[in-house]
Order: C-alpha cells, then sequence, then structure tokens
C-alpha cells in the first residue's frame, strides 16, 4: 500500500533559475500585469451585474468568462510574485497539486465557455424567433454549470490519479506546476498508463470543443453572407468570440507542443514566455476586446465614466 503514496512532499520550481537577475523588473511588470487584470476583468463583471439591461445570455456568458478568467490568474499570479522575491522557489505537494488543478480547470473552462458563446450566437443569428425559449433562464443555468463544473471535474479526475503515482524526482522545470511535467517524474512509467489514457481521452474532449466552435462559424458565417442584418451582428458579437478563441487555442496549443514532446532546443526564457501566455493573454485581451466591441458595455462604461468626472 506505501508503494501507491508519494514520498515527496516538496516542489523545487526551475523555471525562473536563468531570470533572476531581472526578478525586480519581473516582479514590477507581473504586478502591473496582475492588477491591470483584476481592473478590467472586475469593471466588466460590476457592470453587467449591475445594470439589468445586461442581463441577457450572451452578456452573462460574459460575466461567467471574466470570472473564469479571474480564477486562472489568482491560480498563478500570487504564487509567481511571491517566488521572484524568493531565492528558493518551493511548492508544497498538495499545493502544487492544486495549482494544476486550478490553472488546467481555467484553461479547459475557457474553451467550455467559448463553445456555449458560440452556440448562443448560432440561436441569435439563424433561429432569432427561438432565442429567447432557446436560451431561457434555466436553460442558461444548465449551461454555466456546465461550462464552469464539467471541466473542473475532468481535471480533478486526472490530478487523482496523478496523485497515486510514486515520484522519484522533485524538480519540476517550470514556472507553476503542471499536471503532465509531474507524472513525467514517475519512477516507473507503467503506473503512468492509466493517466495517460484519461490525458488523452481529455485532449480529444476538448478537440471536440474547438471542432464544435469552429463548425458554429462557419455555418454563422455561411448564414450571415446574403443578410445584411446577420452581417452586422456577426461583426459585433461573433467577431470578439473568434478573436477570444484564436489567440486562446494558439497559446495553449504551444504549450501543449512544448510539454508533450520536448522543448530542449528552446531557451528556458522563451518556454516560460509559451507556458504562461494563455495566464496572460486572454485575461487581459478579453475584457478589452467586449468592453469595446460590444456597444452595450461600451456605453454603459463610458456612462459611468462621464458620471463619475461630472
Amino acid at each position: 500500500m506505501m508503494d501507491n503514496i508519494s514520498v515527496i512532499r516538496m516542489f523545487f520550481l526551475s523555471g525562473l533559475n536563468e531570470t533572476m537577475n531581472y526578478r525586480i523588473a519581473l516582479f514590477c511588470l507581473t504586478l502591473l500585469c496582475y492588477c491591470f487584470i483584476l481592473l478590467v476583468n472586475l469593471s466588466l463583471i460590476v457592470t453587467i451585474i449591475l445594470d439589468k439591461h445586461l442581463h441577457e445570455p450572451m452578456y452573462i456568458l460574459l460575466c461567467t468568462f471574466c470570472m473564469n478568467g479571474l480564477f486562472g490568474a489568482t491560480g498563478f499570479y500570487p504564487k509567481f510574485l511571491w517566488d521572484l522575491l524568493s531565492p528558493v522557489h518551493v511548492i508544497s505537494y498538495s499545493g502544487c497539486l492544486l495549482q494544476a488543478l486550478v490553472i488546467y480547470s481555467y484553461a479547459c473552462s475557457d474553451l467550455s465557455i467559448l463553445a456555449v458563446m458560440a452556440y448562443d450566437r448560432y440561436v441569435a443569428i439563424c433561429r432569432p424567433l427561438e432565442y429567447h425559449s432557446v436560451m431561457s433562464k434555466q436553460r442558461l443555468i444548465k449551461l454555466v454549470c456546465y461550462s464552469w463544473f464539467t471541466p473542473f471535474c475532468i481535471i480533478a479526475i486526472n490530478i487523482f490519479l496523478t496523485s497515486r503515482v510514486k515520484l522519484c524526482s522533485p524538480h519540476i522545470a517550470k514556472l507553476f506546476c503542471v499536471n503532465w511535467i509531474i507524472v513525467k517524474l514517475a519512477c516507473f512509467p507503467a503506473e503512468t498508463i492509466i493517466n495517460n489514457i484519461v490525458a488523452y481521452i481529455t485532449i480529444i474532449i476538448y478537440v471536440f470543443h474547438g471542432v464544435f466552435i469552429v463548425w458554429s462559424y462557419v455555418y454563422l458565417i455561411k448564414t450571415c453572407v446574403n443578410s445584411m442584418d446577420n452581417r452586422a451582428k456577426f461583426m459585433q458579437t461573433c467577431v470578439p468570440h473568434l478573436t477570444s478563441l484564436f489567440s486562446f487555442l494558439l497559446t495553449i496549443l504551444l504549450d501543449i507542443m512544448l510539454i508533450r514532446y520536448g522543448s530542449k532546443d528552446f531557451p528556458q526564457t522563451l518556454q516560460n514566455f509559451i507556458a504562461i501566455e494563455f495566464l496572460i493573454i486572454p485575461p487581459i485581451v478579453n475584457p478589452l476586446i467586449y468592453g469595446f466591441k460590444l456597444s452595450g458595455i461600451r456605453n454603459r462604461i463610458l456612462c459611468f465614466v462621464n458620471i463619475k468626472l461630472k
């Protein structure tokens, strides 16, 4: 029974070792980035919650999107800021598993929310007369719960399987804890077969999410070609979704490729940047895109700013 229990109680994160000469500058830049993420996401969340005119499916999903961005950022930035000021970069075994759970459930939830947003836009543009009956309050609640709890449960299964593997090294060559990196530290690779299977099933599930989103927008583009009204709706509400999707997929795919298929030819600094792109770009870019592009939110924020200035 003891063979299934890891004796490692602490992990050493070595991703920062090559950049410690610039740690004060990095700390200031990272703190500024985290504060900006908090500011822009909280601004949209508060605006949507307080304004009853924005209590529509599209805006509620956007609010969910921003909440998820804060969830993922909080799983990374506080620990990273602490490491930048610490001479030794360590994290407890349980803390490492928790960080991996938070960061990768955030990533999967982002894709799930984008899939629900794509479905919402499909119904709004292709079946406008049925929109309010299809996207009812009850269905919206179910979709939001699906986009949060399903990814959390799937990643939790992956983390649970990792916790059963006996590890032979406490060194993680990353800025934060990654489930697959922990699995690669296993003493006996044969023990990780189930981890591999479940990990690939997880990847396939979220590849299908991506396929569904692409199919939805291809169908939407075909529908919008012959209608000026539909084209206007597409440009206003779908272009931000597509921008979010492509920026997210690009960052997450680069990270997966490096983790899965090796990164020895890449400098550590470049690896670090690629690894944290999905924790920097989407949480910053998404609120800005939606804040400027969606007139309902833009007008409410401008109105609030004008009131404050007066």
